[in-house]
């Protein structure tokens, strides 16, 4: 049966005429106006009669806002800025049911939202939209809506906060305007959960985050930043703020807030002065709620020179005559978070001229780089690595990167390309440059493709430099002992130790520096690649010829100073490494620290533990 519009109800009810009707109809093209309120505004219709006919058209039964007076546990079920961006109003909580006022009762999705946001089932009532308004100001006695001691518990708010700007990156309408709602709340000061985002954002910038963790526990929410690769706890946030936190988050990265069964993954931007950042978002589904997660990067390539990543000579020359090469591929192994892509995005800044046309396929695109092709893969659409790259070779491109390498197709795809005229520049995940010959074997790739492909392979790592406030110390026993263990020759005679301070958020470290080794394949390697030898065979001929290991690199950074022995074997693959174990907390770790990186516990006592080097290789890891 055809459902009847307003208009044609209020006909046959003879609450207005034919012409009237088509007047009003007319009148309404053009304009947001609704036709019931255009109706009122004209005087051709009386509020009584317009309320039936909405109540028979909805299924709801009309509320008149004046002759209610809210509960106050309805009340703090919406906060106000969602109450205000829906246009409702919370009036009783029955039998378990949150009663709410509403101007648009048939919106499945506001009823959705309010569900999951109240944890209640929704049972509509029918109001006029300026009625609503009208008591959502006069009853929220609070500006935000909430109890006090919300937000009295909601972390204060520096005035940076509220210079922050969020844009939405969705095509959606409806995503915008809440954006601009959103918005609107934090000039305003309405919402603690609003400011909540907008404090969190800002100081994860101010702090140089790379990642924010939103974490839900038993009482209450743990917000962490990761800075220079370890998180840190920033602080908690009240259980009863949990939902309204995430809802914003989840409606800036124009996700679903009704579902939390499954992960999402969206995006927004947002800018802070001269700063703008893409917020890259990803929420868990975990046992005490959803785990957001934000991971912060800048919409500007942190374009710089391989010696300034930390890059040693030997390694920045090789690198550097690998790209001068007509054609091949150049692999970056490491994994997540060891700085490939900044690494991928100076070497193309190394070779960006007019004379060339470059494109890259990345899964995200992280950086913006002027005068190059860049690609955003989207596999939901069925574009994925492979299909890109097969359009790329048809756009004659000069140089290709890949943002990395996960399946056989895409590596079957860049290495035939890279025999074809064309430089190929991508990433793999693998432990050192040797084990990502083995990483592409084990994807299906033959011998014989691999060995003709793959010019050189960059294997790399983070560690983190010491802040200015450390201090040197003459060397211990243990450490010169475990330096020698490692295969230092020079063992120093001093020891830098960190402090902390406030410029370091006292971890005594401040910045990452980059540890690298480069393979580059000669005929000898690329003949046992072809025949299928033992993958020994070729690491143990790469170190006769004197191949330097990141190993290398990390002891030579920590002979002048640059970073500790705890935090190279906290990061770096080493070899020979023996455990100790910390008797303050009983962790294992790998050197004798003047810090335990578990507990942080000063100088503990430490017993020597004969171990496996696979197991201290797991524990290195961690």
């Amino acid at each position: 049966m055809k459902r009847k519009r307003l208009g044609e109800v209020l006909r046959d009810r003879g609450h207005i005429s034919s012409e009237d009707l088509q007047k009003v109809i007319v009148e309404q093209q053009g304009k947001v106006i609704r036709l019931g309120e255009l109706m009122l505004e004209r005087g051709l219709v009386d509020k009584e009669d317009l309320a039936a006919a909405l109540s028979e058209i909805s299924h709801a039964p009309y509320q008149d806002c004046s002759l209610v007076a809210p509960h106050t546990n309805a009340l703090e079920a919406i906060p106000r800025a969602i109450a205000e961006r829906c246009c409702v109003l919370p009036i009783a909580i029955e039998n378990k049911r949150l009663v709410v006022v509403m101007a648009a009762p048939q919106n499945l999705n506001t009823i959705d939202e309010l569900r999951f946001i109240s944890g209640m089932e929704i049972s509509p009532r029918l109001a006029f939209r300026a009625d609503i308004c009208e008591a959502i100001e006069a009853y929220y006695s609070a500006p935000d809506g909430v109890p006090a001691a919300e937000s009295a518990a909601t972390p204060q708010i520096s005035p940076p906060a509220a210079q922050i700007e969020f844009v939405s990156t969705s095509s959606r309408e409806s995503n915008r305007e809440a954006v601009q709602e959103i918005q609107a709340d934090l000039k305003q000061q309405k919402t603690p959960a609003v400011r909540l985002v907008s404090q969190i954002i800002v100081t994860a910038m101010t702090k140089l985050a790379s990642d924010i963790h939103i974490e839900p526990r038993a009482t209450e929410t743990i917000v962490r930043i990761r800075v220079d690769g370890v998180l840190r706890d920033l602080f908690e946030v009240p259980r009863n703020l949990q939902n309204s936190l995430i809802s914003r988050i989840k409606i800036l990265a124009d996700m679903d807030i009704s579902e939390r069964r499954n992960p999402q993954d969206g995006r927004c931007m947002v800018r802070v002065g001269d700063r703008q950042l893409d917020l890259r978002i990803s929420t868990l589904p975990t046992q005490y709620g959803e785990k957001v997660v934000l991971r912060l990067l800048e919409t500007s390539a942190p374009l710089t020179s391989f010696a300034n990543l930390g890059m040693p000579k030997d390694v920045e020359e090789g690198l550097s005559e690998l790209l001068l090469l007509p054609q091949g591929m150049i692999l970056v192994t490491g994994p997540t978070g060891s700085g490939k892509s900044t690494t991928l995005y100076s070497a193309l800044e190394k070779l960006r001229k007019p004379t060339v046309n470059i494109v890259t396929v990345e899964d995200p695109v992280e950086y913006v780089l002027p005068g190059i092709n860049q690609v955003h893969v989207n596999i939901k659409a069925g574009l994925t690595f492979a299909s890109c790259i097969r359009s790329i070779l048809r756009q004659d491109p000069n140089i290709i990167m890949v943002g990395e390498i996960r399946d056989r197709e895409t590596a079957e795809i860049v290495m035939t390309a890279a025999q074809t005229g064309h430089l190929v520049l991508s990433t793999l995940h693998t432990n050192d440059s040797i084990a990502a010959l083995v990483r592409l074997h084990d994807l299906g790739i033959p011998g014989y493709l691999i060995s003709s492909s793959v010019t050189g392979i960059v294997a790399q790592r983070l560690v983190r430099k010491l802040c200015d406030c450390h201090s040197v110390e003459p060397a211990s026993e243990d450490f010169q002992t475990r330096l020698a263990q490692l295969g230092m020759t020079e063992i120093p005679q001093r020891m830098a130790v960190p402090s902390g301070c406030e410029n370091c958020g006292h971890t005594g470290y401040k910045g990452r520096v980059g540890i690298y080794e480069l393979l580059r394949l000669d005929d000898q390697t690329r003949e046992i690649i072809r025949t299928g030898g033992n993958i020994d065979e070729i690491r143990r001929i790469c170190h006769a010829k004197g191949m330097r290991l990141m190993q290398d690199d990390a002891l030579e950074k920590l002979h002048i100073g640059i970073t500790t022995l705890e935090e190279v074997l906290r990061v770096v693959p080493v070899e020979n490494v023996a455990t100790v174990r910390c008797t303050t907390c009983g962790e294992f770790m790998q050197s004798p620290s003047t810090f335990c990186p578990h507990c942080g516990g000063q100088r503990p006592t430490q017993e020597l533990k004969d171990r496996p080097a696979r197991i201290a290789t797991e524990v290195i890891s961690r």
